[in-house]
């Protein structure tokens, strides 16, 4: 217990985030993250070392389309450039029409996020939310690092075009 509790208990939070944005439901996103601290807790023998976030995220992501697939019976496919970088004049502005700006767009980037399959979001919701390195996503999504670089770059062109679908239709 001891073990479990300083490898994987401080990347709880990372779990619960990665299995609410792979589901898209919380109820969904607690159970999967309590199966998966469950089988994280019956295999920890078999952690050899090394990064213990991304072998827990692993066994979410794996929960998670375990979960998706009974909940949809759907399987989803990887395929669709960078997205722009924001206007870094704007990221220390205050004013109250930026301040309502970022609001629509926080709520637009989360629709768009939800239109993406899994596959795809996955990988923006590790590199851009959870912060991980590429080669550490591979492990965590059990793929080629080359893969992952080519959905991350699908990810963000289909994520903006999904963001400015909303912005337009606002």
């Amino acid at each position: 217990m001891k073990r479990f509790d300083e490898l994987l208990t401080p990347h709880m939070d990372a779990a619960y985030n990665l299995a609410r944005w792979l589901t898209g439901n919380e109820s969904a996103a607690r159970d999967v993250v309590q199966e998966s601290a469950l089988k994280a807790f019956k295999f920890l023998h078999r952690f050899e070392g090394g990064n213990a976030k991304a072998w827990l995220l692993a066994i979410v992501r794996n929960e998670s389309y375990t979960w998706l697939r009974a909940s949809t019976g759907h399987r989803w496919l990887a395929i669709g450039d960078e997205i722009d970088e924001d206007d870094a004049a704007l990221a220390h502005t205050h004013t109250p029409e930026i301040s309502a700006i970022r609001t629509q767009d926080a709520a637009f980037l989360q629709q768009a996020l939800k239109a993406l399959s899994p596959v795809f979001r996955e990988v923006i919701i590790l590199k851009e939310l959870e912060d991980m390195p590429y080669k550490e996503i591979a492990t965590v999504i059990d793929v080629p690092l080359g893969t992952v670089m080519s959905r991350l770059a699908r990810a963000r062109a289909m994520l903006k075009t999904e963001f400015m679908k909303l912005y337009r239709h606002e």
